[in-house]
């Protein structure tokens, strides 16, 4: 009889609790059991080791063998645990003398002994780092782990480097570096023909990391406005960056090094689904929200996305992370995400122009929902262009100069506060947002007027709180409240409707 143990790591979501694998061999008729909630893929691992380890030159035991997930409430999907589990057939019969406790074993074998990828590296790696043991990673995921800093992590091609490296008899390969190309620039703001408006919502959507709706007729620059956001956003922290290649990582898109200090972009199509957009599956995976994490996502033509969809980014607009719950497990992601919308105000393209009823339009518009729109602070027209604006020579403002008046106003945010405007709970308003009495008194008799919630209220505040950063003021003015009520553009368009 023999007992050996192995470490590896189940991924849940983007975390990834410790997997001990115990293996027991006994007398008995020979035969291969694995327990401790293992789903298909993991239970077929026995035919795949088998194979790997008399193709590699090893002696499969001929002893019942009984390999023991631990812990065993906690389900198991995916081949990672191939390599563990070889391993500890092999220290448990003899053919592996080494001490393994240090370590955290991660892939799946092919029947000839090659260790192939998995996915969601980067959480793994993060947990061992926590538990400060070593990493073995098949070597095109230990390209991504290492850039998990203070972490020590090997890459391996197949079972029998693994099997020499742990008898020092000789090393893993080294693990290649990342290719440092350079990364491919943002669209440049300049290349915007006018609307001034609308480029002073997207710097202030960028200062206070605020949402933001455009609306007006096909061609006016909408998308091309969203598309240029990220290129005036700051750069992504060291931490950030991380965060954001864990979530890519575990849904199999990894980031390379030219992406990986810059802030995602996604544009879903709007046929997309509940669950591709929020997150969820079997095995709870990563929406188009969370990969949008530290981001933008856009959603362009947003009244053509089902209502129901749309209802679903109440929550995490709200609190910045998804909890996604199935009957079999659980999973909780991150989705702290900046919000863009674009529409035309008409199922024609323009409300002005004769095509479509009053009747018509407002029926296309309530698509959008009061508590959706409730959860945009920025809403801004994007008109028809005036005749020559699209031939004139005049130079627009480029993308850097905009950047740097939305780094200096991030950076008074985090020195007062340590986050973002549009972050601040209600705590941190009453701090950092508060008033004159003549103005909040002339500022709650505005909203009253617009028929706006407290919602809406609080929202404007942290507006009005972004403007004054960006004029480098210590207080909020009165002209920063009338700025910020003037970005209610769409609320007047739907009172317009109505009256």
């Amino acid at each position: 009889m023999a007992l050996a143990l192995v470490h590896s790591r189940a991924r849940c979501g983007l975390e990834a609790p410790l997997v001990t694998v115990e293996v027991h061999l006994s007398r008995g008729l020979p035969g291969f059991q694995l327990v401790g909630l293992p789903e298909t893929s993991v239970r077929e691992a026995k035919d795949r080791v088998r194979s790997a380890l008399i193709n590699s030159g090893f002696e499969f035991p001929d002893h019942k063998i009984t390999v023991n997930l631990a812990p065993a409430d906690l389900p198991k999907e995916g081949g990672r645990f191939d390599l563990a589990i070889a391993l500890g057939i092999l220290h448990a019969s003899g053919q592996l003398q080494a001490d393994l406790s240090a370590y955290e074993f991660f892939g799946e074998l092919a029947l000839s002994g090659e260790i192939r990828s998995i996915t969601g590296e980067i959480p793994l790696a993060l947990a061992c780092k926590i538990a400060g043991h070593t990493a073995v990673f098949p070597l095109k995921n230990a390209i991504q782990a290492q850039q998990v800093p203070d972490l020590k992590v090997f890459g391996t091609e197949h079972l029998l480097q693994v099997h020499a490296f742990l008898l020092d008899h000789q090393d893993l390969p080294a693990i290649p570096a990342i290719p440092d190309t350079q990364a491919e620039p943002y669209p440049d703001l300049a290349e915007v023909r006018g609307q001034a408006q609308a480029k002073r919502a997207l710097e202030i959507a960028a200062a206070g990391e605020h949402n933001l709706l455009m609306f007006g007729p096909a061609g006016t620059g909408k998308s091309m406005l969203a598309q240029r956001l990220p290129g005036i956003l700051p750069t992504l922290t060291d931490q950030e960056a991380l965060e954001t290649a864990a979530i890519y990582s575990v849904a199999a898109q990894p980031r390379t090094l030219q992406q990986w200090h810059q802030r995602p972009f996604r544009q879903p199509h709007h046929s997309c689904s509940a669950v591709a957009l929020v997150g969820g599956g079997s095995v709870p995976r990563p929406g188009e929200i969370s990969l949008a994490h530290s981001g933008i996502l856009f959603l362009d033509e947003v009244p053509e996305f089902p209502r129901m969809v749309l209802e679903s980014l109440r929550q995490p607009l709200e609190s910045g992370k998804v909890f996604i719950s199935r009957a079999a497990r659980q999973a909780e992601f991150p989705a702290n995400f900046q919000l863009v919308v674009a529409l035309n105000p008409s199922p024609s393209g323009h409300h002005k122009d004769g095509r479509s009823s009053p009747e018509q339009i407002r029926r296309y518009l309530s698509r959008l929902s009061g508590p959706f729109l409730d959860r945009i602070e920025l809403q801004v027209e994007v008109p028809l262009l005036p005749k020559g604006s699209l031939s004139q020579t005049k130079s627009e403002e480029s993308s850097a100069l905009v950047k740097q008046r939305v780094e200096a106003a991030r950076m008074l945010q985090w020195q007062r506060q340590g986050k973002a405007n549009a972050r601040l709970n209600l705590t941190e308003l009453e701090q950092h947002c508060r008033l004159q009495p003549t103005d909040a008194d002339y500022f709650e008799t505005c909203l009253t007027q617009l028929k706006l919630s407290a919602r809406s209220y609080h929202k404007l505040l942290k507006v009005a709180r972004t403007l004054a950063d960006l004029a480098q003021r210590p207080q909020i003015e009165r002209n920063d409240l009338l700025e910020a009520l003037s970005y209610r553009s769409f609320d007047r368009l739907l009172n317009y409707l109505q009256s």
